[in-house]
């Protein structure tokens, strides 16, 4: 632990209380966590918050106490002109920054070993694997044991762990579900994987976080969190609607479109997710801008 547990946890209620917003405005955002993961991020963002006000707040109040105190009414502040070195005031000084330094290390250190995004999170519940594809300007999601795929539309059951492999069909991108923690890119040619849990029900807006091109205002997600026998009652309707993903729906799928409506597929290639990875299947065509330009259009892969 780097400060004592009822000291931080009274620290952060003080936080919380004094933030202007009061979190009136970030019911999607980092801030207002429905998971394990959002959570020990915001406990991480609200302790670097108190440690750095431990230089902020003195500062402050030093700054108004010598302005106060060396102005020009007051006489008995002593002018001194040869002052020149202090030893006590060094230490002072450079004390409290570098205390402050060794705190904000530790927490990184801490936290990007305990939050890992390829770390399993710990659970009785078997996780759930999803194979994700950023396209341009959608999301494909696959599952891979029920069989089916989704466009721009997650379905999780409530409580059970997430395992997210990722990759890209097209430039390079960064899934991102603010409340439930953890962003993380999509690469061509590779894969990385995410790590997430949803502990609530509900709908938490999911976003591409990194600009690719004309659609990425549009290129956003929804994963609904759901009791177990309602994720099992969607599964098997996604299993009766919709077309098939196999490599012709897939080419299909390629081309570009912007703020595509949800949809499923009722049953996916069992090597589909694979086969983009390898680079088997061909990638997407990028952003374009007349004459494609490596410098300002980079193209899949580059």
């Amino acid at each position: 632990m780097i400060m004592p547990r009822k000291a931080m946890a009274a620290a952060h209620r003080l936080v919380l209380v004094t933030l202007p917003c009061g979190l009136a405005a970030c019911s999607t955002a980092v801030l207002s966590p429905a998971g394990p993961v959002g959570r020990e991020e915001r406990t991480i963002l609200l302790d670097s918050l108190v440690i750095m006000l431990v230089i902020v707040v003195p500062t402050i109040a030093a700054t108004l106490a010598f302005a106060w105190w060396f102005r020009a009414g007051n006489r008995r502040a002593r002018y001194r002109p040869a002052f020149a070195y202090s030893g006590q005031l060094e230490l002072l000084v450079w004390s409290i920054p570098a205390l402050v330094i060794l705190f904000l290390g530790g927490i990184a250190w801490l936290g990007s070993h305990e939050l890992d995004p390829a770390r399993p999170l710990v659970s009785h519940n078997r996780p759930l694997e999803i194979q994700v594809v950023s396209l341009d300007w959608k999301w494909l999601f696959i599952y891979p044991a029920q069989g089916i795929a989704s466009v721009n539309h997650v379905v999780a059951p409530v409580g059970v762990p997430l395992h997210f492999s990722i990759t890209s069909a097209s430039v390079m991108n960064v899934f991102f579900v603010p409340r439930l923690g953890s962003e993380i890119y999509s690469m061509y040619g590779m894969v990385t994987q995410l790590n997430l849990q949803a502990d609530q029900p509900g709908d938490y807006p999911g976003l591409s976080a990194h600009f690719s091109g004309d659609g990425f205002s549009g290129m956003a997600f929804d994963l609904e969190a759901v009791p177990s026998q309602e994720f099992s009652a969607w599964t098997s309707a996604a299993r009766e609607t919709g077309p098939a993903l196999d490599e012709g729906a897939y080419r299909e799928l390629l081309r570009q479109t912007q703020n595509v409506t949800p949809y499923t597929y009722r049953s996916v290639a069992a090597t589909l997710f694979h086969d983009i990875v390898n680079k088997s299947l061909p990638p997407g065509a990028g952003p374009q801008l007349g004459e494609p330009n490596p410098a300002v259009s980079p193209r899949p892969g580059q």
